[in-house]
């Protein structure tokens, strides 16, 4: 029997997919009965670098979702809609459905499996995060047997290659970014990117899955890196970190499976002992802990052509094993199986360390005052140092320990009305 495809995208994604397809050097056997059966496209007059029957082409994307003869859709043309609406149509179809498209996945998620239990069909998203690096079925299969209390992952290469460039050239953010336009590597509005959308977007879908509970992406705190200074960089260094975008999904209390859990996006001061504090330039990287296996670290390309359609191929081998074995084991690893929304912890309670940087008057019993704010509050402090002058102005960094961040806004409020104090540059979080 064999296996039609209806394709709704042949963009990068779309086109890496329909290569490694026919590519029968790379194919798993059980790929030889897919038939690329439907293609949508918005332009049948444009060029193109692979090779499609004429037939095979359509602009009509609706009526590939409702063809009575496609049994897997393939969605891989991203944004919101009319990806979500043929995305559902698909499902009320009876077709199965793979899918690159984290954003809609991240925001629409309970509304498409929902449908799809309901319609017993299968959504993949293998390509949704971390681009070829296989997370999504490992977290629903191979890893599910463990109690995750931990993902913490750098999962946006655009970000991570403007820190890399700014880290070892010594280089300001702006420039950075503007190289990475035109390399190509970051988007002409990279605001997805650079302020952490894209990130919230995937560690929302980690989460879902590492927890086995919805997550609400506005639940999901996200701060992006247009703040980061060359300044902040070498400071870091200096003190043994670098600088990374992070994405984290914890539990409260690592022994609970009842505990809230904490979701987040933020640039972070990563120790160079770290396993991701070497992860660099475009490179994704996903670090999972729990129990018993300890830590286990994913890492490779998190986008590109042949990367993501490696995942989008997996997805769809996956799909051809079920639909020619029908084993109900295997169908049960495959499903979205929570219903539940978890319990999101607000920024105010997390425990985590703060690196800070000030810029106060010049004047004697400032760096004490400072301590004297932070005590008032409960927040402990690894070290405070004035590390140097910029113009007339003092520049003093601090590192707390482990401190409640509520705790420590509340010492910054006071700290703010300190006639002393002039600016306060930088904060950022410590892993």
């Amino acid at each position: 029997m064999g296996v039609k495809l209806g394709i709704l995208g042949l963009g990068t994604v779309g086109t890496g997919t329909v290569q490694l397809l026919q590519n029968s050097g790379f194919r798993h056997p059980l790929l030889q009965s897919v038939e690329i059966y439907r293609v949508g496209v918005r332009s049948l007059d444009k060029p193109r670098t692979v090779t499609l029957p004429e037939s095979v082409l359509t602009t009509d994307l609706e009526a590939i979702v409702t063809d009575p003869a496609i049994d897997i859709v393939v969605e891989v043309m991203g944004g919101l809609e009319p990806a979500r609406s043929l995305i559902l149509k698909a499902i009320q179809n009876g077709k199965h459905v793979v899918t690159a498209n984290k954003a809609a996945i991240s925001r629409f998620g309970d509304e498409i499996f929902s449908a799809a239990n309901q319609a017993g069909v299968y959504v993949m998203l293998e390509a949704a995060v971390g681009g070829g690096i296989p997370v999504i079925q490992p977290l629903k299969q191979s890893l599910s047997v463990n109690s995750i209390h931990t993902i913490t992952g750098i999962v946006n290469g655009t970000t991570n290659y403007i820190l890399s460039r700014m880290q070892t050239e010594g280089s300001h953010f702006s420039d950075v970014l503007a190289d990475a336009q035109r390399l190509g590597y970051a988007e002409a509005d990279p605001t997805a990117d650079v302020d952490g959308l894209d990130a919230a977007d995937k560690i929302a879908i980690l989460a879902s899955l590492a927890f086995s509970g919805r997550i609400k992406l506005e639940d999901v705190y996200s701060e992006g890196i247009r703040q980061i200074s060359k300044t902040d960089i070498a400071y870091a260094e200096k003190l043994g970190f670098v600088i990374k975008l992070l994405a984290i999904a914890n539990r409260t209390t690592p022994s609970s499976s009842l505990s809230p859990i904490s979701v987040r996006v933020h640039p972070t001061l990563v120790p160079k002992t770290h396993p991701l504090a070497s992860i660099n330039g475009v490179n994704n990287a996903i670090l999972i802990e729990g129990e018993p296996i300890g830590q286990v670290m994913l890492f490779g390309p998190g986008a590109g052509a042949g990367a993501t359609a490696s995942a989008v191929s997996s997805d769809i081998l996956n799909l051809v094993a079920v639909l020619k074995t029908s084993t109900s084991v295997q169908n049960s690893l495959l499903k979205c199986g929570h219903q539940d929304y978890c319990q999101i912890v607000p920024m105010a309670e997390l425990i985590t360390r703060f690196y800070t940087r000030f810029l106060t008057q010049d004047q004697p019993g400032v760096i004490g005052k400072l301590g004297t704010c932070f005590g008032n509050h409960g927040v402990s402090l690894e070290s405070i140092v004035q590390t140097g002058f910029q113009g007339e102005l003092a520049e003093i960094v601090v590192v707390t320990h482990d401190v409640r961040e509520g705790d420590f806004r509340q010492a910054l409020t006071e700290i703010h009305t300190l006639a002393a104090v002039d600016t306060i540059p930088s904060l950022l979080r410590v892993l």
